[in-house]
């Protein structure tokens, strides 16, 4: 089985939290998560939205464009509306040959605003939630039928956080939005990883392999702190520094045979945690574990010509 392994620039510069953020270009963030052992990268604020500036610089770096966050709001607002503002994220990353767009929904979420405590994150009904996950399924297959698939991006303080939530989003949603499994996400929130792993593996077409520090998880105070709060105080890591169990992780994905790309996203202080350091040792972690669990991990970055 094959496997890539990418990061996540939110390790050095976080979109939600400027104080979280390295003042490196992209060429330097680009360079260190190459010299880590990474050959991919998920797009973020300093990249280029023009392919034909896009492509070199991430040929020079010997990286290609992994992924990267469309901030959908289907739960709240039609689907041509989302269908205008992600059409032109659609043309750049076929044209730099990406291999999904993450579909993350901020309608209703909190997870952007440091004043809402994670206990005020917003709920479906049963029939709101049906309908959410019917139009999600309409919006993946018009992507996918424009070219380039959606793996949907379960996330605290958004209206599909818990396993619970999960699991009734993709009972009635369809195989035209794939899943993207964030295992540091759906363990914040409570959940079994490997049970969602068994549950839901037919749909995973994207992972993030992102870790938690759950000593910091376990002292918040859900009814005060926000979903930043917790970022801040340093929720998140990579492998091989958190809580989580990525032998077992990594191990459940390859039982069920699963292969692409595993991404870091780890976002956290880069002064206390400098990103290169944190990327060279999740790197590390997922060469044992991916090597352990039967995997060869691909070593060429941007593609042959």
């Amino acid at each position: 089985m094959k496997a890539k392994l990418g990061m996540s620039p939110i390790a050095w510069w976080n979109d939600d939290l400027a104080e979280l953020s390295d003042d490196v270009s992209l060429e330097e963030c680009l360079r260190q998560s190459r010299s880590a052992g990474f050959t991919g990268m998920e797009m973020g604020r300093r990249f280029p939205n023009d392919p034909a500036v896009m492509l070199p610089i991430l040929k020079a770096a010997d990286v290609t464009l992994c992924g990267g966050w469309f901030s959908g709001t289907l739960v709240d607002e039609e689907m041509a509306k989302n269908q205008d503002r992600i059409q032109p994220m659609i043309d750049l990353f076929k044209a730099v040959n990406a291999p999904c767009i993450v579909y993350g929904e901020v309608g209703r979420s909190i997870q952007g605003d440091r004043s809402k405590p994670l206990a005020t994150k917003p709920k479906l009904s049963d029939d709101e939630m049906k309908a959410y996950a019917k139009r999600l399924t309409a919006f993946g297959e018009w992507c996918a039928g424009q070219g380039m698939p959606l793996s949907y991006h379960h996330h605290m303080a958004a209206v599909v956080e818990t396993e619970p939530e999960l699991d009734a989003f993709m009972r009635h949603s369809g195989e035209g939005i794939p899943l993207l499994l964030d295992a540091g996400h759906l363990a914040f929130a409570g959940g079994d990883v490997l049970r969602a792993i068994d549950n839901h593996h037919k749909r995973i077409s994207h992972v993030h392999v992102k870790d938690v520090r759950m000593g910091v998880i376990e002292k918040l105070d859900r009814t005060k702190q926000s979903f930043l709060d917790a970022v801040a105080l340093g929720a998140f890591t990579v492998p091989g520094d958190g809580s989580l169990d990525f032998g077992a992780i990594v191990q459940r994905f390859a039982d069920h045979g699963y292969e692409g790309w595993f991404v870091v996203e780890a976002e956290q202080d880069p002064k206390k945690n400098p990103p290169l350091k944190m990327a060279e040792v999740g790197h590390k972690e997922l060469m044992r574990v991916m090597t352990s669990a039967g995997y060869t991990v691909e070593t060429q970055g941007f593609p042959n010509a």
